[in-house]
């Protein structure tokens, strides 16, 4: 489908393949690195061999695309129609690729509106959708990037690690709340604030810390209505049961969303991992 607003981000979005193909988003995709093999963000094979890699604490890191990842999209999507594109992306305080986004715009045949989401996986998601259905209704670009702005701002993402030195190592959290989290064996919950990774509670179980990031959730959303999604990493027994506790719990929940997250956002939280994004329409 000819859309005169092309919409681009990247794998970190974690996206549904059925609201890829239906909103014709396009996705640049990041690289995981395992014991020196480069593998594609959201594709099985990076799926298949993340979590044996870290638990068998093999060598696993990630890269950005490259400048000229994006600036081929860009050129595909002017070359089908498209007069200006929104690209939204993860936050440019963990990571480079927003950065890579801005040099690739600089030089893109049609004008490219580069958002910084300021955040991560679905909350992320939730923008990017967010302009896709504003370019459906009509919207410019400049409105479709708004309502990515103003989508991502007031999603909240909450989340459970089992030990915070995967993000100690990926460099996303800093050596003192690692090693002050490890020393107390405490539990850590995490929140997206300003574009950063920031520990949020420490709490002294996983159950705990489960039934804190529940709340944390229900607190957030009230009763207004929300979008949920609920994300993890090998934790499917985990991710499934918090689900249904908040299908309970929220009286305004439009939609919930359960899936596992990519290796690229895997590679930095380990295994174990459970995250709540909450949306408010």
């Amino acid at each position: 489908m000819c859309r005169s607003v092309a919409v681009i981000t990247d794998s970190t979005a974690y996206l549904e393949r059925v609201d890829v193909e239906r909103h014709g988003i396009v996705s640049v995709p990041l690289t995981v690195v395992v014991d020196g093999s480069p593998i594609e963000d959201g594709t099985p094979e990076a799926a298949a061999a993340l979590v044996p890699a870290l638990r068998a604490r093999l060598a696993v890191t990630t890269s950005r695309p490259g400048p000229e990842m994006f600036a081929r999209a860009y050129r595909a999507a002017a070359e089908h129609g498209a007069s200006a594109i929104v690209s939204v992306h993860l936050s440019s305080e963990i990571s480079g690729t927003w950065d890579a986004a801005v040099v690739a715009a600089e030089r893109a045949p049609v004008p490219v509106h580069v958002i910084d989401s300021g955040t991560i996986a679905a909350a992320l998601g939730f923008g990017v959708l967010a302009a896709a259905t504003a370019v459906e209704a009509g919207a410019g670009a400049e409105e479709a990037a708004e309502a990515a702005r103003r989508r991502a701002a007031a999603t909240r993402a909450h989340f459970y690690v089992d030990t915070l030195d995967h993000l100690r190592r990926g460099g996303r959290i800093n050596a003192a709340q690692a090693l002050f989290g490890s020393a107390l064996a405490v539990k850590p919950l995490l929140e997206m604030r300003d574009g950063r990774i920031e520990l949020r509670e420490k709490v002294r179980t996983a159950g705990r810390a489960l039934a804190r990031l529940e709340e944390l959730v229900v607190e957030h959303a009230g009763s207004a209505e929300v979008e949920v999604a609920v994300q993890h990493l090998a934790a499917d027994d985990r991710a499934n049961e918090l689900a249904e506790r908040l299908r309970r719990r929220l009286p305004g929940l439009a939609s919930l969303h359960i899936g596992e997250v990519g290796a690229v956002l895997g590679a930095h939280t380990g295994p174990g991992l459970v995250g709540v994004i909450t949306a408010p329409r």
